[in-house]
């Protein structure tokens, strides 16, 4: 075979992608027919995160695309034979109460309101408003409920809006082939009584999503341990991206899964890195006070489930330069560090760096350098900023997340629940680990996102230290997002536990003028 034949065999095997319509216009026939972001997800076996992409115009690709491109072909059929239905003359369908359209129409500012947002779900079938009692034909933070104050009023002075019969003896009018579905109806017993809120919640929560995970696992390998948390731990990112989708119902902030990236933040190589210098500390004492002395090595507890907790950037980065430094913005910065004339006691904040001059840092190493050339500490000059990327932001993105996890951490410890506890480790770490340029997590693309959590770990760290020092005790080692070595009373300073609050003790060694400087037995 020629190598031109070897080019054409190879170009016949790629198929013709399906075609997809414009974002604007796979949303619109979404809302047309009245189907949540989490029902289609659910079917294309995506993300309602993913499918928000989809929606702003990002293309899936292979066998996922042609699924999404007849999904929206079998849509787009459907509203078009439900049009002709609708217009047709009114000799041939005549209108009456059971044929009446029921649905807003797309225009009115109340169906498209906050549908950006994950909290408002429509509903085929109306259920009654946690508020009133009546019908409400979505579902909003997991409770149904009206969306306008105007379709929501105390029962007693508002008529039921389901759809009546005629009168004895009047006429019935024709009834179309396939009628519109009409409200479900509350009896007035019920509705004078009010409907209890947690009636009609959503049968399981983030904790109980975690929970259910553990029990179907434990039940699949028929109760052992082992297995079960094998198998808990391979599915952990397709779990924690549902955990995410679900802790987001009703959030503020929608999460933009694949954002436009800045070449700083791509890798150079593909077995290389990008230019961000995420601050990792790896520092050991070089001096010790004179005399021997017993060093405890301290381990943080949840470090990257604690860096959840950090300043994300919500929309697309934006270049700038020469700028002060904007609170309420977050991203990437070049700078040039200050000097750090305290390395005999404490780790530099940007942690071990070979070369001089400006870097790419995160905002939690920005944040940090910022806080410590304060009059709190005056410890170093404040940074020189050169240029950012940065972008809106908010500490809270994945505070719900975070808590649910926590949430769950802290029930596994408190039952000796160790495969509860696996799982979640492995959820929240893969998590922040593969949100980057990896082919483990495709539903979530934010190389940003992967470095200010990493950087905000390091910077929990390097606090702790100087927490230590400040109290009177002598910092020895600091590593990584969880090893502190220390000498002196500890416990005065630092709570010991295994919550993500505490800390507990690794290991314990001596050190001092009549031995090695520094063994790190027992690391």
């Amino acid at each position: 075979m020629s190598d031109f034949d070897a080019i054409d065999s190879l170009l016949d095997a790629v198929g013709p992608q399906a075609e997809l319509p414009p974002g604007h216009v796979r949303r619109e026939l979404r809302e047309r027919a009245r189907l949540s972001k989490a029902q289609v997800a659910r079917a294309l076996g995506v993300s309602p995160s993913t499918l928000s992409g989809w929606e702003n115009g990002r293309d899936p690709s292979g066998e996922i695309r042609t699924k999404y491109a007849y999904l929206l072909d079998g849509l787009n059929t459907k509203l078009a034979t439900a049009t002709t239905t609708e217009t047709a003359p009114a000799a041939e369908q005549p209108v009456t109460s059971s044929t009446a359209p029921t649905a807003t129409p797309l225009s009115s500012p109340d169906l498209c309101q906050d549908d950006d947002a994950d909290d408002v779900e429509r509903l085929v079938v109306p259920e009654p408003c946690v508020l009133c009692g009546l019908p409400a034909g979505q579902r909003v933070a997991g409770f149904a409920q009206h969306l306008t104050p105007a379709d929501c009023r105390p029962t007693a002075t508002k008529a039921p809006t389901a759809v009546l019969a005629p009168p004895a003896g009047q006429p019935t009018a024709q009834t179309p082939k396939t009628p519109p579905r009409t409200p479900r109806t509350t009896r007035a017993t019920e509705r004078s009584k009010g409907p209890a809120r947690h009636a009609f919640q959503e049968p399981s929560g983030p904790v109980d999503q975690i929970r259910e995970a553990v029990q179907g696992a434990l039940a699949e390998h028929g109760g052992d341990v082992d297995a079960a948390t094998t198998a808990l731990v391979k599915r952990a990112i397709p779990d924690a991206m549902r955990l995410l989708d679900e802790t987001r119902k009703g959030a503020r902030y929608d999460v933009i899964a694949h954002p436009w990236i800045p070449d700083i933040l791509k890798k150079q190589t593909a077995r290389g890195s990008d230019q961000i210098w995420e601050a990792r500390p790896k520092w050991t004492r070089h001096e010790l006070p004179p005399g021997r002395h017993q060093v405890t090595a301290l381990d943080i507890n949840g470090a990257y489930l604690s860096a959840l907790k950090t300043h994300l950037p919500l929309g697309r980065l934006e270049h700038s330069t020469s700028q002060p430094h904007d609170r309420r913005r977050s991203g990437v910065h070049l700078i040039t560090p200050p000097e750090w004339e305290h390395e005999a006691v404490l780790p530099n904040p940007i942690g071990q760096r070979d070369e001089p001059g400006p870097l790419w840092i995160t905002e939690p190493t920005l944040r940090l350098l910022l806080r410590l050339s304060g009059p709190k500490h005056q410890l170093c000059a404040p940074p020189q900023i050169h240029e950012s990327y940065t972008s809106g932001a908010t500490e809270n993105l994945l505070e719900k997340f975070r808590i649910a996890l926590k949430d769950a951490r802290d029930t596994a410890i408190e039952q000796g629940d160790t495969v509860t506890l696996e799982y979640v480790k492995a959820m929240y770490s893969k998590f922040v680990s593969t949100m980057g340029e990896s082919n483990y997590n495709r539903e979530l693309y934010r190389p940003d996102w992967m470095h200010l959590i990493r950087s905000q770990a390091f910077a929990n760290l390097w606090l702790k230290a100087l927490k230590a020092h400040d109290e009177g005790l002598a910092v020895v080692r600091a590593m990584g997002t969880d090893e502190l070595h220390v000498i002196g009373d500890w416990r005065r300073v630092f709570a010991e536990g295994r919550g993500v609050t505490e800390v507990k003790v690794k290991n314990t060694y001596t050190t001092g003028s009549d031995t090695a400087q520094h063994t790190g037995e027992g690391e």
